[in-house]
């Protein structure tokens, strides 16, 4: 399944903070670039990559190896959030109805 997000944040920041919220996930390959990082673990295999857009956004890309919405891809949507509330902390979510 493949899903993105578009924040505010640098890439920097986007990587420590995936490196911060999946401790529990193994880095698949010691060498990673700069923007991209590999996480195995027993839920499946995610392949983030992050790129600068045009403007002030940055451009995540999750594709994990599951079929459906499985465990991993509802962690990668909580990482979505987190990366949110990151950005804007003063932000509060409500519902849309």
């Amino acid at each position: 399944m493949r899903l993105f997000h578009r924040t505010h944040l640098v890439p920097a920041e986007v990587v420590k903070a995936a490196d911060d919220f999946f401790p529990r996930l193994a880095l698949a390959t010691k060498e990673t670039a700069a923007r991209a990082r590999v996480f195995s673990g027993p839920l499946g295999t995610m392949r983030l990559t992050v790129k600068a857009e045009g403007g002030h956004y940055t451009f995540v890309e999750v594709e994990t190896d599951q079929i459906g919405e499985s465990r991993l891809d509802k962690n990668v949507k909580k990482f979505f959030v987190h990366l949110h509330r990151k950005a804007d902390p003063s932000h509060q979510l409500e519902a849309g109805y």
